[in-house]
């Protein structure tokens, strides 16, 4: 019999035994008594409401810190944040410390419709004769906010928001980038989506990795990660950058990555499990290209060697074919196939049915879309795709 099956009497009777005696005021002098769940959501009720009206003195009031420049109040200063607030789910208490779990939920003002979410851990101290809170981090397991790797910086513009940690000027040349990519996505897709983009620009790919939740290893050389969820009435996707792989790229390529994560920006609402990834891939890579144009066997160099080689693929490539973490060889021939198959379409079909196909496949899956929208198969659609290979790289 485990200890959670055996004791609950005990512990029931441990509870009232402590609130018997803060009842009867046997509270420890040192301080406040410990905080409760609604004595934690209180004091954490009053910092988010602090910081939604920039209140400096009702921060300090709810902080060890004040507005110090270390503070979360001074990280988040010039981030437009139209709400802020936490849901406490757990609270453990110490002798003059206290740990709080709690579910924050925040909004980008202009961006978000509905509001993120993040799991927190809070800190909190007997300071002054009251709980205040002493730090805020990311909960254990979860992704990091930008704001929890320094004071933040904003540049907005009619094409969305770029936050980051570094430089005015790398923010600036950011929202260039994202004031040309947004036009760009939106000839390509059309359609209803919110013709912004929110691009968060972390000062390392080690800080790029802990904004995404995973490790450093696992971005390595990746220059960008869109997020979000096709789910109506959730927050804006974010554009995550890794500006040591972006330092690399040159000019035209920089532009291609964001056109890039914008095309899946737009294109998300009708994104979904069924989407192959050549698909949703090919058609941001197709949008990219256009923008800045190649010769095509410049474009498309791993499957213009393959073709030399006489090894032209057999298939469609599958989605374990655009995995980050096998043959960078074997990658770039995924990329470049997939963006040659939404060429194929386009050229054959037109615009307007590559996007008919794009949200067909996103609902139906790949080989309904093939027979209701473009009346073929996938077997005899790669057969094309394999002779359009030989006839634009041979």
């Amino acid at each position: 019999m485990t200890e959670a099956q055996g004791l609950p009497g005990r512990r029931r009777a441990a509870r009232l035994g402590l609130a018997a005696l803060l009842a009867a005021g046997c509270a420890p002098a040192s301080g406040p008594p410990p905080p409760g769940q609604a004595a934690a959501a209180a004091l954490l009720g009053r910092r988010a409401a602090a910081l939604r009206e920039r209140d400096p003195a009702a921060w300090s009031a709810t902080s060890t810190g004040g507005t110090g420049q270390d503070s979360l109040w001074a990280r988040l200063a010039g981030v437009p944040l139209a709400g802020w607030a936490y849901r406490v789910t757990g609270v453990r208490v110490g002798d003059a410390t206290a740990t709080v779990e709690a579910t924050l939920r925040y909004r980008l003002r202009g961006e978000d419709p509905a509001p993120a979410t993040a799991r927190r851990l809070l800190g909190l101290v007997r300071h002054e004769g009251r709980w205040r809170v002493r730090s805020e981090e990311a909960a254990p397991g979860a992704a990091q906010l930008l704001w929890d790797q320094g004071p933040v910086r904003a540049r907005r513009g009619s094409w969305g928001l770029v936050l980051g940690t570094g430089s005015a000027g790398e923010l600036a040349a950011f929202a260039r980038l994202a004031e040309r990519a947004v036009p760009v996505a939106d000839e390509a897709w059309g359609g209803d989506w919110p013709r912004r983009v929110v691009v968060l620009v972390p000062g390392s790919l080690a800080g790029t990795a802990a904004l995404l939740g995973g490790e450093p290893d696992a971005y390595r050389g990746v220059a960008a990660v869109t997020t979000g969820s096709p789910e109506p009435g959730t927050p804006a996707d974010r554009i995550v950058v890794n500006p040591e792989a972006y330092r690399e790229l040159d000019a035209r390529g920089k532009q291609f990555v964001l056109t890039h994560e914008t095309v899946h920006v737009a294109t998300r609402s009708v994104t979904g499990p069924a989407t192959p990834l050549w698909l949703s891939e090919g058609f941001a890579d197709l949008a990219a290209h256009r923008a800045a144009p190649r010769p095509l066997t410049a474009a498309a160099p791993a499957l213009t060697a393959a073709v030399a080689r006489g090894e032209v693929p057999r298939a469609l490539p599958d989605d374990a074919a655009f995995a980050f973490d096998g043959d960078s060889g074997a990658l770039d021939r995924a990329y470049e196939g997939g963006w040659l198959a939404c060429r194929l379409l386009a050229d054959r079909w037109g615009e307007e049915r590559l996007r008919a196909f794009y949200r067909a496949a996103g609902t139906r899956g790949g080989q309904a879309a093939f027979r209701e929208v473009l009346g073929t198969t996938r077997a005899e659609f790669t057969a094309a795709w394999r002779a359009y290979l030989r006839e634009e790289l041979g």
